[in-house]
């Protein structure tokens, strides 16, 4: 089952292709998704990506936690669900 990491902390100039090849190096990933402003397109400097197996999705966090992707330092966990809006 695909299990979904949260990535923060990355730079405004990190797009998603390289996100994702990035984290190839620990498995499968299924998607690597930047969020971005609305209005400007801008990246908001996090993103998810979703790892293939609950395995793979460990090693990537023990392998990029705390360490520096296009100059910044990122943080990688699980990704927690959305909590509801007012």
């Amino acid at each position: 089952m695909a299990k979904k990491l949260f990535v923060g902390g990355l730079s405004y100039s990190t797009v998603e292709p390289t996100l994702k090849e990035a984290f190839l190096k620990a498995g499968t990933v299924e998607s690597a998704v930047i969020i971005t402003d609305r209005m400007s397109g801008r990246s908001k400097g996090f993103g998810f990506v979703e790892m293939s197996s609950d395995e793979e999705a460990q090693k990537a966090i023990e392998m990029f936690n705390g360490k520096e992707l296009d100059g910044r330092t990122i943080t990688v966990n699980e990704a927690r669900p959305m909590a509801p809006r007012d």
